[in-house]
């Protein structure tokens, strides 16, 4: 996966290299996983080395284990105090996205069915909803494959209870359905393609065919970007919501470039006003037998911090050869 970059770096003390920085990467796919910000799994894995450098380490006889555990704690406190947090934040509560740009010989037949080892945008917000230990739980297990004595030491219970924990929270995803919308990316392609032609030239029929009849529109703006508060139910409320989104964008100058967000197709858009004020989007899409099960837009300034600025010369998208979805 993608390293999180390191914005503590510059002042690294001597010896950060010796021992935790082979782990580091590490660290920060576990971290950004249990708190779904980039920015929070920085500061935890931080705190990690500062508490690294303070051990003995003679007593450490396996390193990435422990500073999986020290790691995992200070994310678990963190978890908790967001819990707080979250309830006064304004609209929903999306993850930080990690967008990273398609490969210049895309589409690659090759990759037609690749997935990488990243945690869905949709997984992570189901995740949100369980509780920290329950989330520690299953990450920990079903990500990671740690064994369940070592999540107990970690959760400071009993290896019963910590399956316990990974049970009911493997039972809320399977309940979410989140599992069952993992379409290949080639069907992601053909998908996409289909919903960005109807939505570009305002054909609200081809769109309510692309979308679910359950379908689901969330978005993040943090009180800042224009998102909606509450999320959008329904194939045609949300088709005339898009219709409208992408009505407006068309008013203005806008760039939309296909790109993996975490891990699956999605879109990178920026629209630049006549007062020269750029609104940024990252929108991610669950899509299960052919239809968008779910989008969730991503329009809070400080969760697109780290995504690359849009290439107009990216901005096409095709469907791959074979039937249409």
């Amino acid at each position: 996966m993608d390293e999180v970059d390191d914005r503590a770096g510059a002042a690294r003390p001597a010896g950060y290299g010796d021992g935790f920085d082979a782990h580091r990467a590490h660290l920060e796919a576990v971290a950004y996983r249990l708190l779904g910000s980039r920015a929070e799994a920085e500061d935890a894995v931080q705190e990690a080395w500062l508490r690294y450098a303070a051990a003995d380490r003679s007593d450490i006889a396996d390193l990435r284990g422990w500073l999986t555990t020290v790691t995992t704690r200070i994310c678990l406190d963190v978890l908790r105090s967001a819990r707080v947090r979250r309830e006064a934040y304004v609209g929903s509560w999306l993850p930080e996205p990690i967008v990273t740009r398609l490969p210049s010989d895309w589409p690659d037949p090759a990759d037609a069915v690749a997935r990488t080892d990243e945690v869905s945008l949709a997984l992570l917000t189901v995740l949100e909803r369980l509780s920290p230990e329950q989330r520690v739980a299953f990450v920990l297990h079903d990500v990671f494959a740690v064994p369940f004595d070592e999540i107990a030491t970690t959760l400071d219970t009993t290896v019963a209870a910590a399956r316990q924990l990974a049970s009911r929270a493997r039972r809320a995803v399977a309940d979410s359905g989140v599992r069952r919308h993992s379409a290949d990316r080639a069907e992601q392609q053909r998908v996409l393609a289909a919903f960005m032609a109807a939505a570009g030239s305002g054909d609200l029929d081809g769109l309510l065919a692309v979308l679910a009849p359950e379908v689901v529109v969330t978005g993040d703006g943090g009180g800042v970007g224009p998102a909606t508060r509450t999320p959008v139910t329904g194939r045609l409320r949300v088709a005339r919501f898009l219709l409208g989104l992408f009505r407006q964008a068309a008013r203005n100058e806008t760039v939309a470039e296909p790109v993996l967000v975490n891990g699956d197709l999605g879109l990178l858009a920026e629209t630049t006003y006549p007062n020269g004020q750029t609104l940024r989007l990252v929108m991610a899409f669950t899509v299960a037998d052919g239809r968008i099960t779910a989008v969730y837009d991503q329009l809070n300034p400080a969760k697109l911090a780290r995504v690359p600025r849009t290439e107009p010369a990216r901005a096409a998208l095709t469907p791959p050869p074979g039937p249409p979805a």
